[in-house]
């Protein structure tokens, strides 16, 4: 069985979406299944019109030159004449559900257009039990048991970083800087604490101009640091290094800074929205999504090293259920129902 696997969300500036696909590739191979990356390094993925280009012509043009018997969308679109079986991982529907500030005709490509495409898909792997209720809510006459949670795995450079122990002043945000990561809180919470600085990495958006300003207001611009995509060195420098990281988001269908967070036994903290308890698994602490107070506490507990033990503690358990071996393995399921239907 060939797999062809949309990789375009790996070109230039990876996210969370990259850093699945480049770990579920090596993980299927490992597992000897035969894997086609599909990628277009001179498409931007990033502009609109040429991730469409990508997604609806040269994606399964591609598809069929690899002789694929299953196409894997791992970005969550996928084209309307595939030509072939499809599996889809469908990440979250943020797009449907909290993106209601964003321009109309990207709400409705990644939106609606592409829920009514799922409903076409063979099999359906979502990132968490939160996104696969979600998803069936919407996606209203699909059969459930098409719809398998498959965890992302854990790169092995978190599973075996050396965690040097917090430096009692960083805490760190990961991701994207945009309006569902609910920076503002986050600010809020720190303003108070004196001795505390936040560094948040990841690409920007135009919310991280309103960050900015809230943190000149409250007299702390001095003590944010916004450095927009970083090395991979430098992202596991911080890891290893801060007093924790602080996941505030009011959405996300994964989380992948929690499950990298448990697995280098780097203290953290989530809100009480989406699929981040669920990630954390009560191993970390969960703090109401809006209240500034609660979150100054748990703040404060990480730049004190309260979280030190209980991170080091769990940290094996977590790197065995983040595992990308059981992550491939699940997909191959989901990739041989598809071939068969």
């Amino acid at each position: 069985m060939r797999i062809a696997l949309d990789a375009q969300l790996t070109v230039g500036t990876a996210t969370g979406i990259g850093e699945y696909v480049r770990g579920l590739a090596d993980a299927l191979r490992r597992e000897g299944i035969d894997v086609r990356e599909l990628r277009e390094p001179k498409l931007d993925p990033w502009r609109f019109d040429r991730r469409v280009y990508w997604d609806q012509v040269l994606l399964p043009q591609r598809a069929r030159a690899a002789r694929a018997d299953v196409l894997h969308c791992a970005s969550g679109t996928i084209p309307l004449r595939p030509g072939m079986p499809v599996v889809v991982t469908v990440h979250d529907v943020a797009w449907l559900r909290v993106q209601s500030h964003t321009r109309p005709y990207a709400r409705y490509y990644f939106g609606l257009f592409s829920l009514a495409q799922y409903a076409r898909a063979e099999r359906i792997a979502v990132d968490s039990e939160f996104s696969r209720n979600e998803l069936l809510e919407l996606l209203e006459g699909y059969e459930a048991a098409r719809v398998s949670v498959v965890y992302p795995g854990v790169a092995d450079d978190f599973c075996m970083l050396e965690r040097r122990g917090g430096d009692g002043r960083t805490i760190l945000v990961v991701g994207t800087v945009e309006r569902r990561k609910n920076l503002e809180t986050i600010l809020r919470a720190l303003a108070p604490i004196r001795s505390a600085r936040l560094v948040c990495v990841g690409p920007p958006t135009a919310y991280q101009t309103e960050c900015q300003t809230l943190a000149s207001s409250l007299g702390i611009a001095d003590r944010v640091e916004f450095r927009g995509y970083v090395e991979r060195r430098e992202l596991l420098d911080l890891y290893a290094t801060c007093a924790g990281l602080a996941l505030a988001s009011r959405y996300e269908g994964f989380g992948y800074a929690a499950a990298q967070a448990l697995c280098a036994g780097t203290p953290f903290a989530v809100s009480d929205q989406s699929s981040l308890p669920e990630i954390a698994g009560g191993d970390a602490p969960v703090v109401p999504v809006d209240d500034v107070a609660g979150w100054s506490v748990a703040l404060i507990a990480m730049l004190r090293g309260d979280g030190d033990e209980r991170a080091a503690a769990v940290r094996n358990r977590s790197i065995e259920r983040f595992r990308w071996t059981a992550s491939a393995r699940r997909m191959r399921d989901a990739y041989a129902a598809a071939a068969a239907s």
